[in-house]
């Protein structure tokens, strides 16, 4: 034996912490359905075969012994067994897409923790309705955007919402209008890429034709 299992054997205070190592922590196929069983326990359906026919259609493709295994887990254990909460940037990636580019299983994640975080429940709401502002030109219903931004809790949103209101008048142009500057934004940084290249190096007249040939 190494000194490092020595010493975990000594320092052992319980089985259970001698359960560690390759096999723990590992994903699961479960992991992404885990939060429609635990909602199902909460509301005393205990029957594994039930959860496991319900999670199969939204696209579960383990098995029902899988199931069976973390319903026996919750019936031992003397704490409430739930699934690991995914991490904030995954959670964030799922209110910036569209609701119907989710799969089901992403969606019910995502309502498990919404159930969970009023506030987070409030900031999906603004997003999603911002998107549709932003992506079918509906700039006439910013204002009424902005006045439910205010109403709720939320500082971050606030801050945006005052950016807007400074120059409210060429925001809602912007996502009215047909019209865009992102084609002389775009040649605007090419021209910048291409005088930071020849920094120091040439002079005006070939910057000049380097710019008129690119």
């Amino acid at each position: 034996m190494t000194y490092r299992t020595v010493k975990l054997l000594a320092d052992a205070t319980t089985p259970e912490d001698l359960f560690h190592g390759q096999w723990q922590g590992r994903p699961s196929v479960l992991d992404e359905y885990r939060p429609y069983p635990d909602d199902r326990w909460n509301q005393g359906c205990t029957n594994a075969w039930k959860a496991w026919e319900e999670i199969v259609p939204p696209g579960y493709k383990g098995s029902y012994q899988r199931v069976r295994a973390y319903f026996r887990t919750k019936r031992l254990s003397a704490d409430p067994v739930t699934a690991p909460p995914p991490p904030p940037h995954t959670v964030a990636g799922w209110i910036l897409r569209h609701p119907d580019s989710l799969t089901e299983g992403e969606q019910l994640r995502l309502k498990a923790v919404l159930a969970h975080c009023p506030e987070l429940e409030a900031l999906t709401g603004h997003v999603r309705s911002f998107a549709q502002i932003l992506t079918e030109r509906q700039g006439q219903r910013l204002p009424e955007w902005l006045d439910a931004v205010r109403q709720d809790d939320l500082p971050g949103l606030h801050t945006l919402a005052a950016g807007i209101d400074r120059d409210r008048d060429a925001v809602v142009a912007g996502l009215t209008l047909p019209w865009s500057s992102g084609v002389v934004e775009g040649h605007v940084n090419r021209i910048k890429m291409l005088k930071r290249q020849m920094f120091g190096r040439a002079g005006f007249d070939l910057l000049r034709k380097r710019v008129l040939l690119a």
